[in-house]
């Protein structure tokens, strides 16, 4: 009897343990929302994005299935206007890497969040970091 009392007092002391774990991370840490460039920075400081339409998109050129996309460019989405690696002050239309005048088109094909830069006639692509 005193053996079982013990194991439940062990269970219940467990279990209370994780929960106080579980409710001291801020609700803020909790969201599952789309990265914001202050999250992508501060861990990949060098990250190649830029921001369109509040999404952040990400360089995909080291991703195979992105680059073997048969995809044209469709409309216009936004031209590079800022050149900054400050996430403070990360709007749309700003970019870590690509020049200001940069223009960010869409793609005909409907494939996913896929954005393609135009830079001295080279065609870089870009993927949306969405959540979900």
């Amino acid at each position: 009897m005193i053996r079982k009392i013990c194991l439940l007092l062990a269970g219940t002391l467990l279990f209370s343990a994780c929960e106080i774990q579980s409710n001291d991370v801020p609700e803020e840490e909790k969201s599952t929302g789309n990265p914001t460039a202050e999250e992508i920075l501060s861990n990949y400081p060098d990250a190649d994005i830029f921001k369109a339409r509040g999404i952040i998109y990400s360089n995909a050129q080291d991703l195979d299935w992105v680059m073997e996309q048969d995809l044209t460019l469709g409309e216009e989405i936004t031209e590079i206007t800022k050149q900054s690696t400050d996430s403070d002050n990360f709007g749309n239309g700003t970019a870590t890497e690509l020049p200001v005048g940069t223009k960010v088109y869409d793609h005909n094909e409907g494939k996913g969040a896929i954005y393609i830069a135009v830079v001295d006639g080279q065609e870089i692509r870009y993927l949306g970091e969405i959540e979900g």
